[in-house]
């Protein structure tokens, strides 16, 4: 059951692609994004998709296509389309507020937890206890979007806390009365 797959990757029109031996470079209306790949699959142009092939049929080779494939294909899409996560804070007196680029979390703290925006990454805040993250790349929108968790994570008992908007906190039973 011998096989080596092609996966293709899609352009879109107003995307360029550079491919030099395993660098990719994507160039879209929103940015540029550059990426190295493991030497176990090969990456092609031809017209206007993106190839990738798998060099043998081994474990590493076959877990290295997939990823590369996917990898390439969030950097196509972030530089035309981008990439958000939507945060939503629960509780009494957690607000979220704009002060230039940076973010201003009230999370009943003594003191407000101020947030930096990294490069390539733009916060808004449609309301107080709403919070979007955006960007060109998936990885780092993510990833910021889980450390602006991480300073209230949701707690099981009152459900207080950051949350990603549409995530199921399970609830906790308190003490039992007697």
């Amino acid at each position: 059951m011998s096989r080596i797959g092609k996966m293709p990757v899609q352009i879109p029109a107003g995307v360029t692609v550079t491919v030099n031996g395993n660098n990719v470079k994507v160039k879209g209306p929103k940015g540029e994004l550059e990426r190295s790949f493991s030497d176990l699959v090969t990456i092609k142009e031809e017209g206007s998709e993106i190839i990738v092939t798998r060099n043998d049929e081994e474990t590493a080779s076959n877990a290295q296509h997939g990823l590369t494939r996917t990898l390439i294909h969030n950097m196509v899409t972030g530089v035309s389309e981008g990439f958000s996560k939507n945060l939503e804070l629960v509780g009494v007196g957690y607000r979220a507020a704009l002060k230039g680029k940076e973010l201003d979390l009230s999370l009943g703290y003594s003191h407000p937890v101020i947030m930096p925006a990294p490069a390539n990454i733009a916060f808004e805040v449609p309301d107080n206890t709403h919070i979007v993250v955006k960007g060109i790349s998936k990885e780092q929108v993510g990833q910021v979007a889980a450390e602006i968790r991480a300073k209230r994570p949701p707690e099981p008992y009152k459900g207080k806390g950051i949350r990603y908007e549409g995530e199921h906190v399970r609830r906790k039973l308190g003490k039992a009365a007697k």
